[in-house]
């Protein structure tokens, strides 16, 4: 007999007597074995910690956005290690990083490319821009103007940029890490619901505790120049990621659960609280990231709190509250803890 989520199925026992048939199974989707996946992620974590002091949560949603295929958007305060950690992470991949400090006068050019004419063969060519390679770290996005802001369209869904009538692909993996300060506002531009929508997950970092503080404290106080980040090492390669990609895809998911997550994001479309409700980027989202919550984690099923682990990082930028709620003091982490206290769970 095979096992189900609940544990093993107890074997069926024979009447005297009589003859007992067993009935027919009904056909499973083979398992794929997550092994390697959650194996990588946790060299990946090993290597990281090294440096950085908790932000377990963090860390975690950035492996799921990058086996999923996704992009990242790191909201924070300054100083809490939102670009330390992305360009620690690139470290431990051994494929190409570019960084992009966004600011007022960057333009769309300074970051896809542009074509330049050769004097020597009267002819234009096209000059690559950063945003040509495989881990890319934007620091503070909403520091450049909308048509820049722009310019990441295209790129981010579709892996590819045009150019002059021209289309150039990107190299995989492509995973684009951003970071934005949510306090000053002075010289920035808001990032458009089209832009945010391009993210698989908005990770809000909060302040370390006071343990975490006295562990960062003790672990740099003879670390002045930063040293200790050399120790991160290349753990993953391309074809790695691109494995557990696979893999992730193959991890079973019931019809029930996929109605699930259905339920959630149409929720949020019905609420009084919203005034803007989730996409179906967001249940594609949603969907793609509890398999690989439930891969990190050593299983080849999605379960129901596996969605809902993934449930805020997912939507919280993909809705916008109502005036009202706003006036009142609500945030979109309550009213989507709401929604899925009531959505019913699959059983």
């Amino acid at each position: 007999m095979t096992d189900n989520e609940n544990g093993p199925l107890e074997e069926p026992q024979e009447i005297p007597g009589t003859e007992y048939t067993s009935p027919t199974p009904e056909p499973q989707p083979e398992g794929v074995d997550v092994g390697p996946v959650q194996a990588r992620a946790e060299a990946v974590k090993a290597q990281i910690a090294q440096v950085i002091v908790g932000q377990e949560a963090m860390l975690e949603q950035l492996l799921i956005a990058l086996f999923s295929g996704g992009h990242v958007l790191l909201e924070g305060v300054p100083g809490i290690a939102k670009t330390l950690t992305a360009k620690l992470l690139a470290r431990t991949i051994d494929s190409g990083f570019s960084r992009i400090q966004f600011t007022p006068d960057l333009m769309p050019a300074d970051v896809v490319g542009t074509s330049v004419f050769n004097m020597k063969t009267s002819e234009f060519s096209f000059k690559a821009g950063p945003i040509f390679s495989n881990i890319i770290l934007i620091d503070e996005i909403n520091r450049a103007p909308a048509k820049t802001q722009a310019a990441l369209f295209e790129v981010m869904e579709e892996y590819q940029v045009t150019v002059d009538g021209h289309t150039y692909s990107m190299e995989k993996p492509f995973f684009v890490i951003a970071t934005q300060n949510p306090i000053e506002q002075e010289g920035t531009y808001k990032l458009p619901e089209a832009q945010l929508d391009r993210f698989m997950f908005k990770v809000v970092l909060e302040y370390p505790s006071l343990d975490e503080e006295k562990s960062i404290l003790r672990r740099f106080h003879n670390d002045f120049s930063g040293a200790l980040r050399h120790t991160v090492e290349p753990v993953l390669k391309p074809a790695d990621i691109a494995d557990c990609q696979q893999r992730i895809e193959q991890v079973f998911i019931r019809e029930e659960l996929l109605d699930y997550i259905a339920a959630i994001v149409h929720n949020t479309r019905n609420n009084g609280d919203l005034f803007l409700g989730a996409s179906p980027r967001a249940s594609l989202a949603l969907m793609k990231t509890s398999k690989a919550f439930a891969a990190i984690n050593g299983r080849n099923f999605v379960t129901p709190d596996d969605i809902r682990a993934v449930t805020f990082p997912a939507l919280n930028h993909r809705v916008i509250l109502t005036p009202e709620r706003e006036m009142e003091g609500y945030n979109t982490r309550e009213v989507l803890d709401d929604i899925v206290k009531k959505v019913e769970v699959p059983r």
